[in-house]
């Protein structure tokens, strides 16, 4: 038996959640499941990552308001077994519209950040913590990358825990290590940090910059990332007396050399899920320092080694542990210090387990 899968995503934007899904596009088991790919926004850099034999169906609309209508016309016709979403807004879209499609596919929904603040940063937030409570616990599993999202799901929103799964963000060492030879850092002798992230409040490069401030002289922050804060945020660095400190090197599909060869992967973060960029880091063997509002970044620093996360309050605590870092050599990569757990390989087999299952028990309910 084979199982159509049709995954709806937002856009092919340069974010973690994107990555995770594209990476799991190109490991399911093809023996098992038959992809199918809807985008809202055809356009992003990340397309390039889309396996060739996934078919794509590209709304032309970023906006889910006015795409949704395309939306149902898609899935339609899709008729897939199951639907993966993967964002708050495209998640609680499915589970409303369901009802008018043709076999009403069984639902699998990824959460990318803890709903307690990731609801909170939305136009409405009321509203939708109340769409949230009445139609999450409709979903047939939740994907959760993190157990302190699990915990909130559970009890925010009376999911029941059968229907939670955790499923790690899948995290590609090897290629990561492959892309970053050789490690490259900014010119100079001080300490070296490096961020990225979309240039979004959510991320907390503003707080960074101001953070920047107090670090040592000679020590500089490099920032990859593209986003609607971009210009808010250059002029914030331009009008600091050290905005010398932090740079910008805009969107990179491929800042592994950098991340590398710094000293430091720095996360200021007001929220998150599992925080893919900290992963990454870790994979390249960079230590990093982190907010712990960063989602499940608690349970990644109790999982890694001793020094690979520090977690630090922004203010005083976030630029004490920064001082605290000393220019290390780069001339090879260092071991990663990822902890187990985050093959992609083994993360994308569990997906594929848990979508067969999901339209195996649908299939089995409907012969009673």
């Amino acid at each position: 038996m084979t199982v159509s899968l049709t995954v709806v995503l937002p856009s092919f934007a340069a974010g973690g959640a994107e990555r995770v899904t594209l990476s799991y596009l190109a490991r399911i088991d093809r023996t098992q499941i038959a992809p199918s790919l809807i985008v809202l926004d055809g356009r992003g850099p990340l397309r390039e990552l889309l396996p060739a034999d996934v078919p794509v169906y590209a709304l032309g609309n970023p906006r889910l308001r006015r795409a949704l209508p395309g939306l149902i016309g898609a899935l339609r016709v899709s008729c897939a077994d199951v639907v993966l979403g993967t964002m708050v807004h495209v998640n609680l879209a499915l589970l409303a519209v369901r009802p008018l499609l043709k076999g009403r596919p069984r639902l699998v929904l990824r959460e990318a950040n803890t709903p307690s603040r990731s609801l909170d940063a939305t136009a409405h937030p009321r509203l939708m913590r109340t769409l949230y409570r009445r139609l999450m616990p409709r979903a047939d599993a939740v994907l959760c990358n993190s157990r302190l999202m699990m915990n909130e799901i559970v009890r925010d929103f009376a999911v029941a825990p059968d229907r939670l799964v955790h499923l790690p963000n899948p995290v590609d060492a090897v290629r990561l290590r492959a892309s970053a030879l050789p490690p490259w850092r900014e010119p100079g002798s001080g300490v070296r940090f490096v961020a990225s992230g979309r240039l979004v409040r959510q991320k907390g490069f503003d707080r960074l910059i101001n953070m920047a401030a107090s670090l040592p002289s000679g020590a500089h922050v490099t920032i990859f990332g593209d986003g609607p804060d971009g210009p808010a945020l250059r002029a914030q660095a331009d009008q600091s007396q050290f905005g010398s400190r932090v740079s910008f090197a805009g969107f990179s599909n491929s800042p592994w050399d950098a991340v590398a060869g710094a000293d430091a992967f720095l996360l200021p973060s007001r929220w998150e899920g599992m925080p893919y960029a900290a992963l990454e880091a870790l994979a390249l063997g960079t230590p990093v320092i982190a907010t712990p509002e960063a989602g499940g970044i608690g349970e990644l620093a109790a999982a890694a080694a001793s020094g690979a996360v520090t977690l630090a309050e922004a203010g005083p605590p976030f630029v004490a542990a920064m001082a605290s870092v000393v220019p290390r050599p780069v001339d090879d990569l260092s071991s990663s210090l990822l902890p187990p757990g985050y093959d992609p390989e083994a993360q994308a087999a569990r997906l594929s387990e848990i979508v067969f299952n999901v339209a195996d028990n649908s299939r089995s309910e409907g012969s009673r």
